[in-house]
C-alpha cells in the first residue's frame, strides 16, 4: 500500500464520519479491526466497532476541523490531528448529564493499515477538558 493510497482511506473514513456514515466508516475498517480509546475502552472487531458507532451517533454530533493526515512511506501507519466541534445530546453512562451543551475538543488518531483497510484506531483526546466544557 502507497502513502498516498493510505491517506485516501484515512479521508475517506473522516468523510464518513463528519458525513454521520458509519456504513461508510466500516468499509473502512478490517473485520478485526482494533479501537482503542484513550479515556475508555479497547474492543476488537467490526461488530464491536459498529456498536460504538451507533452509540456515539445518538449520544454526540460531533463534526471534525482543521483535519491533517499524515503517513509513512510505506502507507501502514497514519496519524491525524483535528478540532473536534460536538453537541452532547444524551446523557453517556457515568459522564454528565447532556442537555444539548457544545464543545470543541482537539483531538488525533493514530491507525494501522492492513490490506487496502484500517486494521488499528487509537483515538485521543483531553477527557477532563470535554467534562470541563459539558459541565458548564
Amino acid at each position: 500500500m502507497s502513502r498516498e493510497t493510505t491517506l485516501a482511506l484515512i479521508a475517506r473514513y473522516y468523510d464518513a464520519f463528519n458525513a454521520g456514515d458509519a456504513a461508510g466508516m466500516l468499509d473502512c475498517v478490517t473485520e478485526d479491526v482494533e479501537h482503542r480509546v484513550n479515556e475508555g475502552g479497547h474492543r476488537i472487531g467490526k461488530i464491536r466497532f459498529a456498536e460504538f458507532c451507533a452509540h456515539m451517533g445518538v449520544t454526540y454530533q460531533e463534526r471534525l476541523k482543521d483535519i491533517v493526515v499524515f503517513a509513512n512511506d510505506a502507507g501502514d501507519r497514519a496519524a491525524a490531528e483535528f478540532v473536534v466541534h460536538g453537541e452532547y445530546l444524551k446523557t453517556d453512562p457515568g459522564l454528565p448529564p447532556a442537555h444539548g451543551q457544545r464543545y470543541v475538543l482537539p483531538a488525533g488518531g493514530f491507525f494501522e493499515v492492513k490490506g487496502g483497510r484500517i486494521a488499528r484506531i487509537t483515538t485521543f483526546y483531553n477527557l477532563n477538558d470535554w467534562t470541563q466544557q459539558v459541565s458548564k
